[in-house]
């Protein structure tokens, strides 16, 4: 299977999964963290929906480079509006992945501070660490979910709350 293939695969069965938590939140915990060094239910949740949308951007450019083009997440404030903007990245996301060649995948790209250079590596690796950073937040989401006793679905099969473990 190509590697566009496996990416397209797996953006689809990551997207559902990621839908599934995204929709759980209470639009009254958005401002809501559960340490004072940790990111708002808001920045957290807006950060797993935006993370589709790397997938384009990386596949556009060469490089990003935060000096010139500083992050600013969006400020979602209600569930609707969250998967929304989730299931727009998703498609985006797939649209530029079907119009991607193999070859391009080996092309580099470069995330960068003005002249401190965090990482260059292949677009496919880029493409691969943006699944995982969806994955990795998605995981802390569950945290707060079950900080907020807020029950979370499986995700690659059931969790505690589905198999009703105390």
């Amino acid at each position: 299977m190509s590697m566009i293939k496996t990416f397209l695969k797996e953006l689809q069965k990551e997207g559902k999964t990621t839908s599934k938590m995204l929709a759980l939140i209470p639009d009254d915990t958005y401002l809501w963290k559960p340490h004072q060094k940790s990111m708002t239910m808001q920045q957290l949740s807006t950060h797993i929906a935006e993370l589709p949308g790397w997938v384009p951007m990386v596949l556009a450019t060469n490089e990003l480079d935060f000096a010139s083009s500083p992050y600013e997440g969006s400020k979602i404030s209600s569930t609707k509006d969250l998967l929304e903007d989730l299931e727009k990245n998703l498609a985006n996301s797939t649209t530029a992945l079907e119009a991607a060649s193999e070859e391009q995948l080996d092309d580099p790209w470069t995330l960068r501070n003005g002249e401190t250079i965090y990482s260059t590596s292949p677009k496919a690796e880029v493409i691969r660490m943006t699944f995982s950073q969806i994955i990795h937040h998605r995981a802390q989401l569950g945290v707060y979910l079950r900080l907020l006793n807020i029950p979370i679905p499986g995700s690659y099969g059931p969790s505690a709350d589905d198999m009703n473990f105390n």
